[in-house]
């Protein structure tokens, strides 16, 4: 019913930032948490942080101080705010959207996704 968007994704240096975007369409649920998820080739998909309805964030450890979620209802858009990139970091950075009352940042609790952008990190 909803189908998300990701953009931003590219190439930077080490230390530098990045904003990604997830634009949603279709929304019709009060209660959802948009989460940011990456996969690195060779390497399963994990968390790296979610927005619930109620505005409430959660962070992988791996990024916390360094990657911030925020959200802007009026554009139904999701950012994802990286800095301090490190090559660790490259992966395919995919948005996905839960329809609940409350989430943990578990890839398999999310069933609708974006086809993903890349962030690439070179040293």
């Amino acid at each position: 019913q909803v189908q998300l968007v990701e953009s931003g994704g590219g190439s930077v240096q080490a230390g530098g930032s990045l904003r990604l975007s997830c634009a949603a369409f279709g929304y019709s649920y009060s209660r959802y948490c948009m989460g940011w998820f990456r996969q690195a080739p060779g390497k399963e998909r994990e968390g790296v942080t979610f927005i619930d309805s109620d505005g409430s964030v959660t962070y992988a450890d791996s990024v916390k101080g360094r990657f911030t979620i925020s959200r802007d209802s009026a554009k139904n858009t999701v950012y994802l705010q990286m800095s301090s990139l490190k090559p660790e970091d490259t992966a395919m950075y995919y948005c996905a959207v839960r329809y609940a009352s409350w989430c943990y940042l578990n890839p398999r609790d999310f069933p609708t996704w974006g086809q993903g952008t890349q962030v690439t990190v070179s040293s």
